[in-house]
């Protein structure tokens, strides 16, 4: 055995096949295949960008920019790709933009084929070449060449062309036509943000509203005492409880529709600054109504090409729409997680669904876990949108260059809330049951049913009876008859918790 640098080496006769068993036989089988792979992984081709050659894997459709890129920007590896969202909003923009340069004459065979390439990104059979990560150029420039290099070369194999030739479809002059990325970019942008939250979003909010709408109406009839401060306050019904979770999530769903208007104009058609230079006439709003038609979803040219690339206040709105969501959320999850406390030593009014072992060392435990993903997930997304005010902040003169930080985290805010109000609906909410008599208990504990008798001894003697029955562990019932401010009749008649819910 021979050493080299720390490297061991056999001598070459003893990497012949054995001829002393079936299972070397195997081996020897095997090697042309563990050949063939190896060399098929060091396989490449020659592309060229402006700044020279690279050396692009054989077996991808990207092109020598997106090489460079890779090289440039290792930075947070696989988990920090642009998400795949955005790459499809692309494949949708870069499909209608090759529609509509046809219609201005760009050649139908190298149109058609950049709308097969462009459907295969959108339908995700190209996902595995889009290997950049967000944190790049403030613009999208390598993202938007990417897409670019992909459809071109895959738009040329559909031709019956060679890969990397750039011939017959160009990546810049043909996909890109009448295109820049300073308005792709944000055009991606704006159709990932508005799909992410028509088919995540919306429906998770309107699924855990259902539910919480009917909680609401099933324990419309459970009085219980009411918690202000954290400490002891008037009756209400649990269903009146509930019901402002309801009004939450309803405000939360008209929040982020209120916000859409804006993400639905699109700022293709501003090419570099805003102007609209190496467009045609009418190139920004009928790429804006074939984006549309794609989609199903209202999308126009943005009114004012220079604001919409060089500001992005409308995904900061929308963040901001869902950041108010994430509050809400927290409150929610909080409050059930708590009313749900115990089993024993909490408040129990509220039992919740078992879902799995809660501890590894005590046995029999069960804890609030989707109530904490709920909470968790309004910690990033408040988070999030932290990022989102600083990124959509910083637009300077022409350009805002924080777009991949802007959009990655507005669709992580909308997935995230979207996925977690069905998680905690499905095995949270549907399944959770009124302790009644532990809310009776509570409630006829409560030392703030006094309330109800100031309108007739005044604020000053029922707050005496309260405190003298604290002090002396006794029940308001007994105290306001041993000090001699009522009867036992006045106090029945007046202090009765189902007579407290609402206005005389």
């Amino acid at each position: 055995m021979y050493r080299s640098f720390g490297i061991f080496f056999l001598p070459s006769r003893l990497l012949q096949p054995s001829p002393l068993g079936p299972a070397c036989a195997a081996c020897a089988r095997q090697r042309p295949r563990i050949a063939a792979r190896m060399a098929s992984q060091d396989s490449f081709r020659i592309e060229y960008d402006t700044f020279g050659e690279l050396k692009v894997p054989s077996d991808k459709y990207y092109g020598a920019q997106t090489v460079r890129s890779t090289l440039n920007f290792k930075i947070g590896g696989v988990t920090e790709r642009m998400p795949i969202p955005v790459i499809k909003a692309f494949g949708i923009f870069k499909r209608a933009a090759a529609e509509v340069n046809q219609d201005y004459g760009l050649d139908p065979k190298i149109a058609g084929a950049i709308i097969k390439a462009a459907d295969e990104v959108i339908e995700g059979k190209l996902n595995d070449h889009f290997p950049l990560v967000v944190w790049q150029t403030g613009s999208g420039t390598q993202t938007n060449m990417n897409v670019n290099e992909v459809i071109s070369n895959r738009a040329i194999e559909i031709l019956g062309g060679k890969l990397g030739s750039k011939d017959p479809v160009h990546p810049n002059d043909h996909v890109n036509k009448s295109q820049s990325s300073n308005d792709s970019f944000p055009t991606a942008m704006h159709i990932a943000a508005a799909t992410e939250v028509h088919q995540v979003l919306l429906p998770g909010l309107q699924k855990l509203h259902d539910a919480l709408d009917a909680k609401s109406k099933e324990f419309a009839q459970i009085i219980k005492i009411g918690r202000t401060h954290t400490q002891d306050a008037v009756p209400l019904t649990l269903g009146q409880e509930f019901s402002a979770y309801v009004q939450q999530v309803k405000y939360g769903m008209a929040r982020i529709k209120a916000a859409l208007p804006r993400v639905y104009e699109l700022a293709a058609g501003g090419t570099a600054v805003g102007t609209g230079l190496n467009t045609r006439i009418g190139f920004a709003e009928k790429v804006a109504a074939k984006v549309a038609t794609l989609t199903g979803l209202p999308f126009v040219t943005a009114p004012n090409k220079f604001e919409a690339l060089a500001a992005h206040d409308a995904l900061v709105e929308l963040s901001g729409a869902m950041n108010t969501v994430a509050c809400s959320l927290m409150k929610i999850a909080n409050d059930i997680r708590f009313l749900g406390s115990g089993p024993r030593s909490g408040l129990g009014e509220l039992i919740l669904p078992e879902n799995e072992p809660g501890s590894s060392i005590m046995p029999g435990k069960v804890n609030p876990t989707q109530c904490e993903a709920v909470t968790m997930v309004a910690a990033q997304v408040m988070g999030n949108h932290v990022a989102v005010t600083v990124g959509g902040s910083n637009g300077h003169f022409e350009l805002n260059v924080f777009k991949p930080l802007i959009i990655k985290n507005v669709l992580n805010s909308a997935r995230l809330l979207g996925d977690v109000s069905v998680s905690f609906t499905d095995n949270c909410v549907v399944g959770i049951q009124a302790n009644i008599e532990r809310i009776n208990k509570l409630m006829k504990e409560s030392l703030m049913l006094v309330t109800a008798l100031n309108p007739h001894i005044g604020y000053d003697k029922a707050a005496k009876i309260a405190k003298t029955a604290h002090k002396n562990g006794s029940t308001l019932k007994e105290t306001a008859i041993e000090l001699g401010y009522l009867t036992a009749e006045q106090f029945d008649e007046w202090v009765k918790p189902k007579d407290m819910l609402g206005p005389k």
